[in-house]
């Protein structure tokens, strides 16, 4: 199976290091303790204790896998390489919605850094994709269910 790069900022490397650690230490602590507990339940057939548990433990375990193989596949983007000539990940991107008359900033991430609610999107999706390398001043054309959206770029900033 042939792995996807991983684009990463280094703060969202950190954070899925600090995410990896705590499913490794603390949370596969937490489940031990429950299956434990569980145990104490008696017949196993009838425990729904132990089956929860157990589902916990398997998915744990899947997700500590997944955060390997990102991390292992990760690109960092170096703070040094990130320029604010064109739209690139790591860029801060000041935007005017051409038909609706209002701003808006997005943060240009890779796909596994996206949180809508700090306006962080992907460079893989429709407004990234229609950003990336595009310069200060320029007007893109993003397309949208609803139809294309233009959008001017006011800013790039770091």
């Amino acid at each position: 199976m042939e792995e996807k790069e991983v684009i990463l900022t280094q703060e969202g490397y950190d954070n899925l290091e600090k995410e990896l650690e705590y499913l490794k230490t603390e949370k596969r602590v937490e489940i031990a303790e429950r299956i434990k507990v569980a145990l104490g339940f008696g017949d196993l057939s009838e425990n729904s204790e132990y089956d929860e548990a157990k589902n916990a433990q398997s998915e744990n375990e899947v997700k500590i896998a997944e955060l390997e193989n990102k991390l292992r596949y990760a690109k960092v983007i170096d703070e040094k390489d990130i320029d604010t000539k064109t739209v690139q990940i790591g860029n801060t991107v000041k935007l005017h919605d051409i038909e609706f008359d209002e701003d808006v900033e997005y943060t240009i991430v890779g796909s596994t850094e996206v949180n809508l609610a700090e306006n962080k999107i992907s460079n893989e999706s429709p407004i990234g994709k229609a950003l990336i390398g595009a310069k200060k001043g320029a007007t893109v054309e993003v397309e949208a269910p609803d139809g294309v959206i233009k959008y001017k770029i006011l800013s790039i900033k770091k």
